[in-house]
């Protein structure tokens, strides 16, 4: 595990080997937990900062969309209701009507669609940032284990 640990941190093997002071050797151990685990939630700042900021912009988006949307088929059905043929007298009404159903329909199925997507995209970034973070956790709990593992090894010999 010693020499492990100690290939994998560019210490050579001679060097910790040959060294009789233990204090320099659990110094260089901790230095390196100590760096192993700034890295890792420097990393899972950023991770977390970046999913935030995706929800957040994403959320915009599909409000902005959504209204957008909505107003347009606002202005649709009042186009519809008022300038919609004047004469033809009651199949008129049937066909303003059917018109609204329409714009409304066509419109509802698009925000929804819309919302759809826009959660799907969150739950994957959700996901990805959970696993990214396990991952880090993970190998910093290795790290530090090995870490640990080479400081006793090294105090033994």
């Amino acid at each position: 595990m010693l020499e492990v640990f100690v290939s994998v941190f560019g210490i050579t093997n001679n060097w910790v080997l040959s060294y009789n002071n233990q204090e320099d050797v659990s110094k260089v151990v901790v230095v390196v937990i100590v760096v192993v685990v700034v890295v890792v939630v420097v990393v899972v700042v950023v991770v977390v900062v970046v999913v935030v900021v995706v929800v957040v912009i994403v959320d915009v988006v599909v409000v902005v969309v959504v209204l957008v949307i909505v107003v347009v088929a606002a202005v649709e059905v009042v186009v519809v209701v008022v300038v919609g043929g004047g004469g033809g007298g009651g199949g008129g009404g049937t066909a303003r009507a059917a018109a609204v159903v329409e714009i409304v329909v066509g419109g509802v199925v698009v925000v929804v669609v819309i919302v759809v997507v826009a959660v799907a995209v969150v739950v994957v970034v959700v996901v990805v940032v959970v696993v990214v973070v396990v991952v880090v956790v993970v190998v910093l709990v290795v790290v530090v284990v090995a870490a640990a593992a080479a400081a006793v090894e090294v105090i033994r010999l």
